[in-house]
């Protein structure tokens, strides 16, 4: 099974911009969507951003024009850079790849935007 670990989380100023990686354990080549997600405390979990092998990308509303999600296939990572965040962007951000019989997600990156 495909394993996904986060990194990228921390602390940043509203305003600030941060850069959130999910390295898979194998090729993402093949994996046709992947997606971000967000939960905050006392909320339900949240697509973010998702991006297709072609490169086709979709965003929630409330992050678009800010957040932009790519992808390396030949690093087998994927990206979320995060600009002009705001307080309710704290949460744990979660990286996620559908695949054949189950779901895989990463164990999550805590971001903060706090002064």
């Amino acid at each position: 099974q495909v394993q996904l670990v986060e990194s990228g989380g921390g602390l940043v100023q509203p305003g600030g911009s941060l850069r959130l990686s999910c390295a898979a354990s194998g090729s993402i080549r093949s994996i046709y969507a992947m997606g971000w997600y967000r939960q905050a405390p006392g909320k339900q979990r949240e697509l973010v951003a998702r991006i297709t092998s072609d490169g086709s990308t979709t965003y929630a509303d409330s992050v678009k024009g800010r957040f932009t999600i790519f992808r390396d296939n030949a690093q087998n990572t994927m990206y979320l850079q995060m600009n002009s965040r705001e307080p309710e962007d704290t949460a744990v951000y979660y990286c996620h790849a559908p695949r054949p019989g189950y779901d895989a997600w990463g164990q999550g990156t805590q971001v903060t935007v706090s002064s």
